[in-house]
């Protein structure tokens, strides 16, 4: 008999001893920050990801639970460059090992290479999920080339008349240079 397991549920210690494997293909609206932060833009977009569980064993030979997780998206967003809708790819591959509980984590999380979280009988993926896509999601997001021309300019008038073609300091010597040149 396999055991059905739930990501707003999740028994971690289980999921990892039967070496379990969880997906889904959700609605970005099921991410209620996530969709805060879309701010109504392309609500349509979809966040794909797996999960899987795993037992290793530890020098000493004790076993740690360890989930992997890998998430896909879309984001909507706004180009800071030409302030025009952008859809920003993201993509999260990350391991975490559990441990006992969160004064553990929190104890060897200055030593510990990897992510740590506490042990739940009740994890809930998709805030991990959310998590992670949230801390994935760019300061400044823009895209590889806008779509429009993105035109300089100001209202400032002392940048615009900073910005006016003045004539190169350094001409006079180029003229110099290019006089010893003839002789």
């Amino acid at each position: 008999m396999t055991k059905e397991f739930s990501p707003q549920r999740l028994d971690v210690k289980a999921f990892a001893q039967a070496g379990g494997r969880l997906s889904g293909h959700d609605s970005l609206l099921k991410y209620k920050r996530l969709a805060q932060e879309a701010k109504g833009l392309h609500p349509d977009l979809l966040v794909d990801w797996e999960a899987t569980g795993e037992m290793r064993t530890a020098l000493g030979g004790m076993g740690q639970v360890w989930l992997h997780l890998k998430v896909r998206a879309s984001f909507p967003m706004v180009c800071q460059r030409c302030l025009t809708p952008v859809d920003v790819p993201l993509e999260v591959d990350r391991e975490f090992r559990f441990v006992a509980d969160e004064a553990t984590a929190e104890a060897l999380d200055d030593d510990s290479e990897e992510d740590l979280l506490a042990m739940s009988r009740e994890f809930d993926l998709h805030e991990l999920i959310e998590d992670e896509l949230l801390m994935a999601l760019p300061v400044v997001p823009k895209h590889d080339e806008c779509p429009t021309a993105v035109p300089l300019a100001s209202s400032d008038d002392d940048f615009e008349e900073a910005n006016t073609e003045k004539p190169n300091p350094f001409a006079a010597l180029a003229a110099l240079r290019k006089d010893d040149k003839k002789k």
